[in-house]
């Protein structure tokens, strides 16, 4: 299983970041973990103050600095208060992205969270927003936080394709919810399934495929769960005929579950350059939390 470290909570202080840090102070006292929390000045809109401002305003942009430092201070003492940890707390002025990657590499984070970016982010992932972009060039795990932080994770939905990030996956749920139930769910089409039918091929050979192409995902699932080392009793296996964003959302909510695991590239046969659809999606349309891992880092 992991060991969860160090963990990275950047925060811009608007309502979805503060169930992001919560978030983050949870699971760093359910895992012993370090926190940092870190808030980033954007260097664009403070060089536009500073354009506004007289040369002899130094004294006003130090008070800015001043009072954002208070209120990531205030809610570094709230979140350690409640969860009982002490989080570091790192203010930078700079770009966003560029100083978050910069400060997990800092302290080697094991983990970063992020607040979902509200409803435009939830009904799609917009090119340039501040998730996209640590999401195309971190390779750290990045736990996307999109409800309050009310108790730990108690069900936690892992879609899996059986490859080696497949395991990576359940054992890095293993460190962020340790006490939570793991629903496995592989989605699966019979290759060429709608080709085949359209060629002519009698609705019970595909049924007969279908079968086949279920035993032998079930037999991987149970090879899965033993290299995972997991506690088989607190593991649900789902193997199901269907497209896979259909099933993970439809089982997110059929399962109650309050966090999906998915690696960035998704599930399916056909990756992208950068986020894999399944996952694009997953992130954009699930209502739960969203923890991504890099594939090529299993």
């Amino acid at each position: 299983m992991h060991d969860l470290r160090t963990i990275l909570a950047a925060t811009d202080l608007s309502a979805l970041a503060r169930h992001a840090a919560a978030r983050a102070a949870l699971i760093a006292a359910e895992s012993g973990a370090r926190l940092s929390l870190q808030h980033v000045v954007n260097v664009g809109a403070f060089d536009a103050l500073r354009h506004l401002l007289d040369a002899d305003s130094k004294n006003l942009e130090q008070k800015l600095l001043d009072e954002v430092r208070g209120e990531v201070q205030t809610l570094a003492g709230e979140i350690g208060q409640r969860h009982g940890v002490s989080p570091d707390v790192h203010l930078v002025v700079g770009s966003v992205q560029r100083e978050i990657g910069s400060h997990a590499d800092a302290i080697d984070a094991d983990l970063l969270v992020l607040g979902a970016r509200g409803a435009g982010f939830v009904r799609e992932l917009l090119v340039g927003s501040t998730i996209e972009r640590v999401l195309r060039t971190s390779r750290r795990p990045l736990l996307v936080v999109k409800q309050m932080a009310h108790e730990t994770y108690r069900r936690v939905l892992l879609p899996v394709d059986f490859s080696a990030r497949s395991v990576e996956a359940l054992k890095l749920a293993q460190a962020v919810a340790p006490q939570a139930e793991y629903v496995l769910l592989h989605a699966f089409e019979v290759p060429f399934e709608g080709k085949l039918r359209y060629a002519g091929v009698e609705e019970s050979e595909l049924a007969s495929l279908r079968v086949h192409a279920k035993r032998d995902a079930t037999a991987k699932m149970n090879e899965l769960v033993a290299a995972s080392g997991v506690d088989e009793h607190r593991v649900r296996r789902l193997v199901i005929h269907g497209e896979a964003t259909m099933q993970i959302l439809a089982q997110e909510q059929e399962q109650d579950c309050d966090l999906i695991v998915i690696g960035k590239r998704g599930v399916g046969l056909v990756e992208e350059l950068l986020l894999g659809s399944v996952t694009k999606h997953i992130l954009a349309q699930s209502a739960t939390d969203v923890l991504v891992i890099d594939g090529s880092a299993a």
